[in-house]
């Protein structure tokens, strides 16, 4: 707790793709004991927790998000031992750890489904979502899969439809039964009581399905080009009312222990992501906000953004924001790596609580993956639109020697083309450099209360500049955003003692500024206007 407020308000959370961190056995996927082994540098990072995206035990056909034991590690990443001395090490460097929850399917290969399969009476039948084919034959109505083709995949052995949003190896557990809660209740425990400090909960609007099976309508502004799931509205396969019932149940569960997290992914318009909160609070902590993975780059309409989301908050929610995660294109590759110095100051300076993507402080590039380095099945599923995630998960670049130092092994993914001159060792050495410039925003977030906890307001917009506010007692901060590459001019307000604490360009750090500010082409600065 910060006084009373919980960790995690003041907390940056720092999200690992654990196949691509580092690999400590050399097979080439990275693992628990590499995560252990580079904790000192999270530490020296800055970071207050660690998301770790899905280590138990798994078949791997969508790399970990198809679950076959919830309570077990995967090989692949290590054993029950090496997660508790992981945990162990993070919390005696005073680093957080959150768990990737994936409650809305397992995989196929999971012993619940394999007895839910058996046979239409099996004690687990209604553990899945089971129907019959339509009266003409087929499925029984029409969801598609996110991943592409029907949602339902037809199973001989028993003549019934089962249901699966994503791949039909990943079958969608039955949330409308009490026994399925009760279940994945039990799994939260077990991970909390291993000292677990939260969860991110994958895909959680998508845990309630229609109990009448209706049709979803068609999406009239679908246009080729986008993924085929897209050509319906999901009306009746996500965001139902009774999904925030058994979201409060997920909540009561974590609230069994002291000051732990929840986290959902949920891709909902803001006006829809804030319901996640829940009724007095009783939701998810953090109902992820993706909104500048997708936002124009431009200052008004971050700006418009900003206060959309703030004006959206119900009383007491606490705000978040995302640049980038495992599943959309690195930031350093949408903005360019200019911008990507300006969009790190924006995320770390914003009210909320920040999550950075691991090789984003790098400024990573997200790699073009030749046809036949290709792993992603929803790639292979729905080729040649875009939708291929490897680009964005491909190995952390630590240093110039042997693959990156990743591993001494091929690693699972190609590494970017930049590794040898863009990695940790490179950058920590040059004090201009995109990693020293998060190093610099998160000690000064740490040091200044009104940087971490402190009130949003807004002072300045055009279309090439953004300015904000950030406020806490006697602490003012003014956060200036170049989002173009020309200079731009900004006059402070009157009177000010104005000193830039922090510049995208580091040897701006510590300069004193009159009444007007000049930014330079791609530059952001954070500004102590209480500066004497």
């Amino acid at each position: 707790m910060n006084g009373s407020r919980p960790w995690w308000e003041s907390a940056v959370i720092y999200q690992i793709y654990p196949r691509s961190f580092q690999d400590s056995d050399d097979d080439g996927i990275g693992d628990l004991n590499g995560i252990t082994e580079r904790l000192p540098y999270l530490v020296d990072l800055g970071v207050d927790a660690i998301w770790i995206s899905p280590i138990f035990r798994s078949p791997m056909k969508d790399f970990g998000y198809d679950i076959a034991d919830y309570i077990d590690i995967d090989p692949i990443f290590g054993t029950i031992s090496d997660f508790d001395r992981l945990v162990a090490a993070a919390h005696a460097r005073g680093i957080k750890v959150i768990l990737d929850f994936v409650p809305n399917h397992s995989s196929d290969q999971h012993a619940w489904f394999v007895e839910s399969r058996g046979s239409r009476n099996n004690p687990k039948r209604d553990w899945y979502i089971w129907r019959d084919p339509a009266p003409g034959g087929g499925p029984p109505n029409n969801w598609l899969s996110e991943f592409g083709g029907s949602a339902w995949e037809f199973d001989p052995t028993t003549a019934q439809y089962y249901y699966h949003a994503f791949l039909n190896s990943q079958p969608d557990l039955n949330w409308r039964n009490p026994q399925v809660v009760e279940a994945m209740r039990e799994v939260l425990r077990f991970w909390l009581g291993k000292g677990v400090d939260g969860f991110r909960a994958d895909v959680i609007w998508h845990l309630i399905k229609d109990a009448q099976f209706r049709d979803n309508p068609l999406n009239p502004d679908y246009h080729a080009g986008r993924p085929p799931n897209e050509a319906l509205v999901p009306l009746y396969t996500t965001d139902l009312p009774e999904v925030h019932d058994v979201i409060a149940t997920l909540r009561r569960t974590i609230d069994e222990f002291p000051n732990r997290l929840l986290i959902g992914e949920i891709y909902l318009p803001v006006e829809r992501l804030v319901a996640y909160y829940g009724r007095d609070l009783g939701g998810v902590h953090l109902p992820f906000n993706f909104a500048l993975l997708n936002v124009r780059w431009d200052a008004r309409c971050i700006q418009s953004l900003i206060a959309e989301y703030e004006g959206s908050l119900p009383e007491g929610g606490w705000p978040n924001w995302v640049l980038g995660n495992h599943d959309r294109p690195r930031i350093a590759g949408r903005v360019g790596a200019r911008q990507a110095t300006v969009a790190a100051m924006l995320l770390l300076t914003l009210r909320g609580t920040p999550t950075i993507y691991y090789g984003d402080e790098l400024g990573m590039p997200q790699v073009d993956i030749s046809r036949e380095r290709v792993r992603d099945p929803f790639e292979r599923n729905v080729p040649g639109i875009g939708v291929g995630r490897d680009g964005c998960r491909t190995p952390m670049q630590w240093e110039a020697g042997e693959n990156a130092g990743f591993t001494a092994a091929e690693p699972w993914l190609p590494l970017a083309n930049d590794w040898r001159s863009n990695n940790v060792a490179e950058l920590r050495g040059d004090a201009r450099s995109i990693l020293n410039l998060y190093r610099r925003l998160l000690r000064l977030r740490k040091e200044t209360p009104a940087l971490s906890v402190g009130a949003y307001r807004p002072y300045a917009v055009d279309e090439d500049l953004l300015a904000y506010y950030r406020e806490l007692n006697d602490e003012r901060l003014l956060i200036v955003l170049n989002l173009t590459d020309r200079p731009q001019a900004l006059k402070l307000e009157e009177g000010a003692h104005a000193k830039i604490l922090v510049s995208t360009r580091a040897e701006r750090d510590g300069e004193r500024v009159p009444g007007i500010v000049t930014i330079v082409g791609d530059e952001g600065l954070v500004i102590d206007l209480a500066s004497r």
